[in-house]
């Protein structure tokens, strides 16, 4: 563990090296960060970079993503803030569970202070239905079948929980499926995702076992649930942008 957290800031400092940027926030993503990852799980490593102030007053623009590694053991990649900036305007969900994520690998206070602001665009109508389709794919397209892939539960069973969160809390979900956890859910459903967990940590990622009803039958109804509680939200977005301006002018055209 300890070489493979050594590699990974070898490889941020090696990216604001090159690319000369300066790296703003770098977080796990995916299981490792939902704390269901099977023993072959790769790491997911996200990032928010800033460039130099004068690279945003180029009249050629800079690319606003850095893909830096894929291969079977790192997925590295990362937005230039200005894009950030741009999807919190859209209370994307994704970029509210990098901002959220127990596994750090690196936060400036810089970063602290953009998040502090820039969390006032959460919306609860966008993230329900973020999570609401992330499980409706998943249930499509990889539990259709007698046997599956257990893995793939639990890209449903977060999501939908996570919605149950929202609907309780209007907050942003926690990233940690054990937090989710913590509300209150049918027992007979609590005992057969802590069954499903057990069987994961020992199981590869690629072997496919039988149908857990219990499983199974929470994930299509609340589909529909979630489905019918999203189509009633009032649409919460917040449509102005002078905040986010007001963050991008202060933090990066007038950086020192």
């Amino acid at each position: 563990m300890r070489d493979i957290l050594g590699k990974i800031h070898e490889k941020l400092l090696e990216i604001e090296q090159k690319e000369n940027v300066t790296i703003l926030l770098a977080v796990e993503s995916g299981s490792r960060a939902w704390g269901f990852a099977s023993p072959d799980s790769d790491y997911d490593v996200r990032f928010i970079y800033a460039r130099r102030p004068k690279d945003y007053l180029k009249l050629k623009e800079e690319k606003d993503v850095i893909e830096w590694q894929l291969d079977d053991v790192l997925d590295i990649n990362g937005w230039d803030l200005k894009k950030a900036l741009a999807q919190f305007h859209r209370s994307n969900a994704t970029l509210f569970e990098w901002s959220n994520s127990p596994v750090v690998y690196k936060k400036t206070k810089l970063w602290e202070e953009i998040y502090g602001r820039a969390g006032i665009y959460f919306s609860k109508k966008a993230a329900v239905y973020h999570y609401y389709g992330t499980a409706q794919n998943t249930f499509q397209n990889y539990l259709q079948e007698e046997q599956v892939r257990y893995k793939k539960y639990f890209y449903a069973l977060r999501p939908l929980l996570a919605c149950r969160y929202v609907e309780a809390y209007g907050t942003a979900p926690p990233v940690l499926f054990d937090d989710l956890l913590q509300m209150e859910l049918p027992e007979s459903l609590r005992r057969g995702i802590e069954e499903l967990l057990e069987i994961k940590k020992a199981t590869d990622e690629k072997e496919r076992k039988p149908q857990m009803p219990v499983i199974i039958e929470f994930i299509r109804e609340e589909l529909k649930r979630q489905k019918q509680i999203a189509d009633a939200m009032e649409d919460d977005r917040r449509g102005e942008w002078d905040t986010l301006d007001e963050i991008y002018r202060k933090q990066i055209l007038f950086a020192e």
